[in-house]
């Protein structure tokens, strides 16, 4: 399966780790949150390394929606419910910031950027509308409300931000990585005090920031209880309509939409990574009912990490780790949390201070009834029977029908049928008995 923005870039390169190293800052994961880090660190004169197990954005940034946008879902009237008034607002500020930013690096790179609407739309709840309106204004937010919005489905409407935003994020990457100090095929397994180490070397840093999409290192911080892996499905056709914009069912079951030049991309399907659900199925049946002239030219799956409350955890790795820091749990809408990551990031490198840590922060609070939830998950994933066990935490893999992999419902990570490891927190391939 290959992506349209893998089929129309070409990546640059870097070579493999072949010494041992000493950096100030060391970034393990080449997605779009480590190389935005690693840009800014670049711009700003700090030393740096990045390392990348595979070629950088070989896995989530290549299968993006490329959205970028501070409209997540209806999660303003959640987190002011989760977070109260304050935070939620620094949450919205932080996003609208990351837009900003990515407007103005764009203005000087050829990636197809275009400003457009976005919105969330609800297929029966007009509640849900009136209560994320309720509270945007409440922060201060301009939001428009959109009775009939030019899509396929019939709605209850949709909550509209102006002037966001998307591109091809390859091209994007293609651009700012180029003279990046980058090692590629150097996956990093193992990490003790300030040493990072792989295979064959180690890599001695004064800080390390953790950009793996999922995070690797069990000892610190409980990610494994503090996210889940959700996997979402994206077909692209031809010989469809233009819909002016990008928008998404703020119930996250529905249907995604969003145009690329002459194509419709079409998102849906989704489910908890090793778990059932549409997958393919369900966007080709719309498809078929509501464009059956439309000619399949891409498809792609993609896989996210889904926190607590909906926001992202930047920051230092846990309370007990002064050196260590971690990016991760985008929610889905990784284009913009990147950017927020970034930011926050350089300026902790840079030993200043940052008003949005504290809505960020991995040590806020796991008391949430999805804890619960991630918890009996593995519980029940660990004392299930099968041969076919993960690295990571020892749960029971699922196999997955529609993409030929065996995957695991409790974190997350997949692997291919002769047992290479396709998505982490696993470090380790399978192992087969003889």
């Amino acid at each position: 399966m290959k992506s349209v923005w893998s089929d129309s870039t070409n990546l640059p390169e870097f070579p493999k780790l072949d010494s041992d190293k000493k950096t100030d800052v060391l970034i393990i994961g080449g997605g779009i949150g480590g190389i935005l880090c690693a840009y800014f660190l670049h711009m700003a004169g700090i030393d740096y390394i990045l390392t990348e197990a595979e070629t950088i954005c070989h896995s989530t940034t290549k299968n993006t929606t490329a959205k970028i946008t501070a409209q997540h879902g209806f999660i303003y009237s959640k987190l002011i419910r989760l977070m109260g008034v304050y935070k939620a607002e620094k949450y919205l500020n932080a996003n609208i910031e990351a837009l900003d930013k990515y407007r103005h690096i764009c203005k000087n790179i050829d990636c197809d950027f275009e400003s457009k609407i976005n919105g969330v739309y609800s297929l029966f709840d007009k509640n849900k509308i009136r209560e994320e309106l309720e509270a945007l204004k409440r922060l201060n937010f301009h939001a428009e409300y959109e009775a009939d919005p030019d899509i396929p489905v019939k709605t209850a409407g949709a909550v509209i931000f102006n002037n966001q935003a998307q591109f091809n994020p390859l091209k994007f990457i293609s651009a700012i990585s180029a003279n990046l100090n980058i090692f590629e095929h150097t996956r990093v397994t193992s990490i003790s005090s300030k040493t990072a180490f792989t295979d064959c070397y180690k890599i001695s840093a004064k800080r390390i920031i953790v950009a793996t999409h999922f995070p690797f290192i069990n000892r610190h911080g409980s990610y494994f209880l503090k996210m889940y892996q959700h996997r979402s499905y994206v077909i692209a056709y031809s010989n469809t309509p233009n819909i002016n914009g990008m928008y998404t069912d703020g119930s996250g079951s529905g249907m995604s939409f969003r145009n690329y030049k002459d194509l419709l991309l079409i998102g849906a399907g989704g489910h908890r990574t090793g778990m059932q659900g549409g997958n393919f199925n369900d966007i080709e049946k719309f498809t078929k009912d509501h464009f059956p002239q439309a000619i399949q030219r891409y498809r792609w799956a993609t896989q996210d990490c889904m926190t607590l409350d909906s926001a992202p955890y930047i920051g230092k790795y846990s309370a007990l780790t002064p050196n260590l820091f971690v990016t991760t749990g985008y929610n889905k809408w990784g284009m913009t949390q990147a950017m927020v990551s970034a930011l926050l990031l350089t300026d902790l490198m840079l030993g200043k201070d940052n008003i949005y840590s504290g809505v960020f922060s991995p040590s806020r609070s796991i008391l949430r009834k999805q804890t619960i939830i991630n918890l009996a998950t593995a519980l029940t994933g660990i004392l299930s029977f099968s041969e076919k066990r993960c690295p990571h935490m020892g749960c029971v893999l699922k196999r997955n029908k529609a993409e030929h992999t065996w995957d695991c419902p409790c974190h997350g990570s997949r692997f291919t049928d002769s047992g290479q490891v396709i998505n982490n927190p696993a470090t380790k391939n399978l192992k087969h008995k003889s």
